[in-house]
Parts: C-alpha cells; structure tokens; sequence
C-alpha cells in the first residue's frame, strides 16, 4: 500500500486531481473523481478506489485514458491504471479488481461530453431522489388481494420475492389484462419490504414516469444523478412497461440500468400488459433480459373470484350486500376488478346518499351504462361460433389439430378476429383454440392482415363477420 508520508507520490496525484477538475468541471469531479482515492503506486501500476461497482465502471468507461495520461505526464514510470471498488465503511478491506478495458457504457442518446457536464449545484434534476413508497396505495396490501386459480401463480411469486431473503428470480414479471392485479401486487411487495427491511431502498414508479424522468435528466445535463438514483436500488419495480415500446432511447437506458441491477444482485419486479415475447416494438435484447427470470400471466377472473373479491370489498367498505345482489354482479361484470370494485363503491353510494336498501333492481338501475358496456363485449366463444357457421365448419374444428385448408383458414380468420375485438392477451387465445402456443395466434394474425392486402373477396368476409358481431 501506498505509504502517506510519500510527499512526491501524493503531490503528483494532488496534481491528476487538479487538471481533472479543470478539464471536466466542478460538478463532474465532485460527483466522479473526487471520491477516488490512490491506494498504490508499485512497479508502474497506479492503484485506485472507488466505493461502488457503478461508479467504478463508469470511471472507467470515461476518466481512464485521461487518467492514464495525466499520471504518465507527472510520473514517466506510470504504465497503467487500475481501479477497484473499496466499501466506504471499509476503506482497508482488499477490493475487487476492475477491468481497464472500458464496458458497454450509457444510452446513445446521451452523448458523453454532455453526461460530464453536470448541472451546477441547485440546477439538478427535479426528480424524487429518496424512497417512492410514499406513493404505495395503502389499500393494496396483501392482506386485501384476494386469491384464486387465474392468479395463485402471480400472488405466490410476488410473495417469494416480498420474502426471500435473496434474490429469487430476476426479474418477476408480472403480465395480464387492466384491472386484473398487477399494481396491487406490485404494491403489496413494496410495502412488505418496507416493513421487513425498512433500511432497504425501494423505488416503485411506472414506466411513464422513469422515461419522464429520463428526459427531464437529459435536458438538465443531470443524467449522473438520474443514474446512480436508478441503480444504487434494492428493489426497482417498473409498472407497465409495455409504454417503453417504441421509446428506443429510453429502452437503452433501462436495458443499461436492468443489467447494471442484475450484476449487484438487486431485486427488480416488472409488469406489462403482455408477456416479452408479445410486446411490440421493444428490442430484442430488451425482450429477451426481460424473460430471464419468472413471467407470470394473470388471467380473466373466474365467477368464484370475483365473487369472493366482491364479499371482501363489501366487508372493508362495512357494508351490507345481499348475496344475490353480490351474486348479480359477478355474473355480470366479467371485465376486470377494478369495474367490479368500482360497481360496489357506486351501489354502496347510493344506498348511503338516497337510503334506499341494496336490491338487485337498485343495482340494475345504479349501474345500467356499466352492465349495458358488459353486455356488448364479444367473448372468443361468440366470434368463434360465427366463423364456423360462416364458412360451413364445426365448432369442433376451432379447437382441433386438423390442418386441411377448409378449417385452418377459418380458424385463423377467428384468431384474427379475437385479438381485433377482444382484451385478450394472445397466450389466452391460444388456449382457447386447443391449447396452442401464443406464436401459432402471432402467425394467424399476421397470415390474415397478409391476406386481407390481396384477397377482397376474403377481406370482405372478415368485415361482414366483424359487423355481425359488433352489433
């Protein structure tokens, strides 16, 4: 180790620091170079730390050839420069060497000379910097999720992770139609690390909001602090990430911070709409980090969970609702928890403001435009029974493995037509056609739109059948 009272040795090095600063500015050297420090200067090699593994390979990715020239420029026996990472709260521990060849560094769409020119001191990023949990929904706990067959696989992983003393799976991703429980689940997380390990750091935002703050980083000049906010977490967790589609710089920029999270072992939990495979206009590599870990699907509720999150809401809400009244309306509202929630809060209102009991007539009457909106919707078994009855085929063949033309077409036409006019997710379809693989609906759908470009005689036939079902 380098020996303090070697006055030569630490004026050159006074020296580096000070042509670093000069040359990259204040606020870059107060955020990057001043927190390294010279452990060795032996045969050549000039020995330095940092205290994180980011900061480490971000030194090294941009300060280390000027680095390298400024020791050989104050010492001529300087040859190379090696950086490790040092703990703060263990300065004298032995560190991990870091490798001088520079990483795969930041997104294009930040340009390196303006990632070191930081703002000045007050002209930073006007982001949250702490703990998002202050945002957490209070409502969304475990405790009030309620459990059954379409998300007992999602619940059960969301609690592994809320658990697990080490990373389990990285990433959950947690993927299914709106209002099915992908948010509350993702609270539920964050609030019981929080109450577990309340010293864990924990950022829980939506993908809108990180490339919100992307951008806002970049136009201040503050992409530093909006790095070192994102990947010094213990838990990241991105909601709806299906919003990232399309936003190339943003999706690097989460790709860096995904893998920089990965590396350190840190927990990072991910919800979207549809699987990886399915989100389209996300990269390739994007696509396939996100499907390293768990993805798990929450389906439709079935009537017994909507039934039973029907009597759980009604009991937080201390009211009193007939079993017909609760029975009526999980019949009824099959599209997602948040109507049937939404449903229950509208009848429980009324019968406050208006003092008329709870009856299924009441409920008819509160909420005719939601029933009426149900009642349109056009399920996968309707638009297959009328494909079949269109082109003169079984039922049966929907869900059969034959592949003779005269029934493939049309039940590609029905896959086709399900993905336009349903919510439903393309591995759902496909277990509705018998069992097959999200990619066989990916192939139907774009088999037909090819067709539909050149066939009129069959691209009338699909907006024939699309009238007779919207109607």
């Amino acid at each position: 180790m380098l020996d303090r009272d070697d006055s030569a040795v630490q004026a050159q090095w006074a020296r580096v620091r000070g042509r670093l600063r000069e040359e990259f500015g204040e606020a870059a050297f107060r955020t990057w170079l001043k927190p390294l420090t010279l452990k060795e200067l032996n045969s050549g090699v000039v020995r330095l730390a940092v205290p994180t593994r980011f900061m480490r390979d971000w030194v090294a990715s941009n300060y280390l050839d000027r680095l390298r020239v400024l020791w050989s420029g104050e010492n001529g026996s300087v040859r190379a420069i090696e950086i490790a990472i040092e703990s703060a709260l263990a300065r004298a521990a032995s560190a991990e060497p870091a490798a001088v060849e520079p990483p795969d560094g930041g997104p294009a769409s930040v340009d390196a000379a303006e990632a070191v020119e930081a703002a000045e001191p007050g002209d930073e990023l006007p982001a949250d910097r702490g703990d998002f949990a202050g945002r957490l929904d209070p409502r969304f706990t475990f405790e009030n999720f309620v459990v059954g067959k379409p998300n007992e696989l999602a619940h059960a992983a969301a609690r592994r992770v809320a658990e697990a003393s080490a990373v389990p799976f990285n990433p959950l991703f947690l993927y299914g139609g709106v209002g099915l429980g992908k948010t509350h689940l993702m609270h539920a997380i964050a609030w019981h690390v929080r109450r577990r390990e309340p010293q864990k750091r924990v950022i829980y935002l939506s993908a809108e909001k990180f490339m919100f703050q992307f951008v806002k980083a970049v136009r201040y000049k503050d992409t530093m602090a909006f790095k070192e906010q994102f990947r010094s977490v213990d838990l990241l967790m991105i909601d709806d990430v299906q919003f990232l589609c399309g936003k190339d710089s943003t999706q690097e920029e989460f790709f860096y911070t995904f893998n920089a999270l990965v590396d350190q072992n840190r927990q990072i939990v991910i919800s979207a709409d549809k699987s990886p495979s399915d989100l389209e206009g996300l990269e390739e590599r994007m696509r396939s980090r996100l499907g390293w870990g768990l993805v798990a699907d929450i389906h439709p509720t079935t009537y017994e969970l909507r039934l039973g999150i029907l009597q759980t809401k009604a009991e937080q809400l201390g009211i009193s609702v007939p079993i017909k009244v609760i029975e009526f309306l999980a019949h009824k509202i099959t599209s997602n928890v948040r109507e049937l929630e939404g449903a229950l809060n509208r009848i429980s209102a009324h019968a406050s403001l208006v003092g008329r009991p709870v009856t299924i007539d009441t409920a008819q009457e509160v909420l005719h435009d939601l029933l009426r909106a149900n009642d349109r919707r056009i399920t996968i078994e309707e638009i297959q029974k009328r494909v079949a009855e269109h082109f003169s085929i079984r039922m049966a063949d929907m869900h059969s493995a034959r592949r003779a033309r005269a029934v493939a077409r049309p039940r590609q036409v029905a896959m086709y037509l399900c993905k336009q006019l349903t919510p439903r997710s393309l591995p759902e379809i496909g277990r509705k056609f018998g069992g097959r693989d999200h990619t066989t609906v990916m192939h139907a759908v774009r088999k037909i739109e090819e067709l539909r470009a050149s066939d009129p005689n069959l691209s009338e036939d699909i907006e024939l059948l699309r009238r007779m079902l919207e109607t």
